[in-house]
């Protein structure tokens, strides 16, 4: 195999593959072999008929365009390797030679990673944040605990309160009409909840118990509905029955049964300090948010489409991943939303732009100050592995290939160039009010025209490598790789 290299704009390249034709011939033989069994020749068993006989009735390209497929995957891998390029979308292929007796060409069009030009990465200014747990905050932490540990009493004797959880049946109609879908009969509903359309569950309170009574809505808008969205309609209530949480009262025995203290104040106290963490988590989570965005902004970079629309891809299929494990696949969550593929692919680009330029500022950030991960860094994280698959260590470096190792080894770089960035920030106090005087909205309007715009993005997970995937099956010429 040979492969060469042409730059084409905006950190695209086209990759030109040959495969020498006694390869080609092995993967025919390899896709006969293969396909034979499938095959029926007059005169022959079912799965015995020789290669040429095949050829003979199908004609000579009977095998072709499977033989590329598995030329194309198992080349194409080696080729990224081999031309050094640092890929970072899936390919588009293009088959440019496939006769028989001479070498298999094809293109794969591609993105490579794109220059970043980094501005302030050293002393970002963030705003200092209040770490203070204050006793309101407490209270309401305590507060919550309370309401899981609550009991829920039957009511009788007094109409529908806010909070109550009532069983409830309704029937919907619009011009008088019941609509489909809009009934239904000893339905838990918690008021406040905001379970309901805008408007409905408000409008409960006050019921008594075994009365009927009307309910009227707007259904939204963007209502999932069409035969219902911005329509009017009334719903037949009638709360049958009405149930009200009794909170624990709050003392000493409170306290040692929703935790190991034996005092009311003993928990107060640990309430505070893991608020506190919980605090000082949060804000080294949005200071490292907010460095990187300040670093985005100040920093050029173009990103080519194909990164861009790999990463949409990659967002997708793991939200598709996520669904199985909740046991929905795609095509049901997608009639129930009503949402296409390719709308989830348009929502998904931001997020898909915001992973990649906070990863490859990161990476920038890493290369300008040479941090590197060391070995004993690298055999931390791959004991982390071992644990959590619970393997033995030296099964899981054995396992571990040089582009395993080597991505481990970016990521743990990127980390501590996010790490870095925190290090280095300068904070400052709380904002002050914005100037509204004409002369200083002038000279901030002025400003704004002078510094060119960039969108700032959040910091995430690192952006998939494409040159790692193998590419789909072609179907015919010039059919891009999935």
């Amino acid at each position: 195999m040979s492969v060469s290299v042409e730059k084409l704009e905006k950190s695209m390249a086209k990759l030109t593959i040959e495969v020498a034709a006694e390869n080609f011939d092995k993967a025919i033989d390899k896709v006969y072999n293969k396909q034979k069994n499938k095959i029926q020749i007059p005169g022959f068993r079912k799965g015995k008929a020789p290669r040429h006989m095949i050829e003979r009735m199908y004609g000579k390209e009977v095998f072709f365009e499977d033989a590329a497929n598995e030329v194309i995957n198992e080349e194409y891998p080696k080729a990224v390797e081999e031309c050094g390029e640092d890929v970072v979308s899936n390919p588009d292929i293009d088959v440019t030679q496939l006769e028989a007796g001479k070498p298999f060409i094809f293109t794969a069009t591609v993105a490579l990673k794109p220059e970043v030009k980094l501005g302030k990465y050293k002393g970002v200014e963030v705003e200092k944040m209040d770490l203070d747990v204050t006793d309101a905050e407490v209270d309401a932490e305590i507060d919550q605990e309370r309401n899981r540990n609550a009991r829920t009493i039957e009511v009788t004797d007094r109409k529908v309160q806010k909070d109550d959880i009532v069983t409830l049946d309704f029937e919907g109609f619009v011009d008088g009409v019941a609509f489909e879908g809009g009934k239904g009969t000893d339905y838990p509903l918690t008021i406040g909840s905001g379970s309901f359309i805008p408007g409905f569950e408000d409008q409960l309170i006050g019921f008594e118990i075994g009365k009927e009574g009307d309910v009227n809505v707007t259904f939204p808008k963007e209502y999932h509905s069409e035969d219902l969205a911005g329509k009017d309609a009334t719903f037949k209530c009638t709360v049958k029955a009405i149930k009200a949480k009794e909170l624990p009262e709050l003392n000493d025995e409170f306290a040692g049964d929703v935790s190991e203290f034996e005092t009311l104040a003993e928990y107060k106290e640990d309430v505070k300090k893991k608020l506190a963490e919980r605090k000082e988590n949060e804000a080294k989570a949005q200071r490292e948010d907010t460095v990187v965005k300040a670093v985005i902004e100040d920093s050029e970079m173009e990103l080519p489409e194909k990164m861009v629309e790999t990463q949409q891809r990659q967002i997708v299929n793991d939200f598709a991943q996520r669904l199985q494990y909740q046991g929905m696949d795609m095509k049901q969550y997608m009639q129930y939303t009503g949402n296409t593929v390719e709308q989830m692919l348009e929502q998904v680009k931001p997020q898909a732009i915001e992973r990649i330029q906070s990863r490859l500022v990161l990476e920038a950030v890493a290369a300008a100050e040479k941090l590197e991960a060391t070995d004993e860094e690298v055999e931390e994280e791959l004991k982390k592995m071992a644990e959590t698959y619970k393997m033995e260590l030296d099964k899981i470096k054995e396992l571990m290939g040089e582009r395993e190792l080597k991505s481990m080894k970016d990521d743990l770089a990127v980390q501590k160039a996010a790490k870095f960035l925190v290090e280095n920030v300068k904070e400052v106090g709380a904002k002050k009010t914005r100037k509204t005087t004409k002369k200083a909205a002038e000279a901030t309007d002025a400003e704004a025209e002078e510094k060119p715009k960039r969108t700032r993005k959040t910091a995430a997970k690192k952006t998939e490598e494409a040159g790692e995937e193998k590419p789909k099956r072609t179907r015919k010429k010039k059919e891009d790789a999935e």
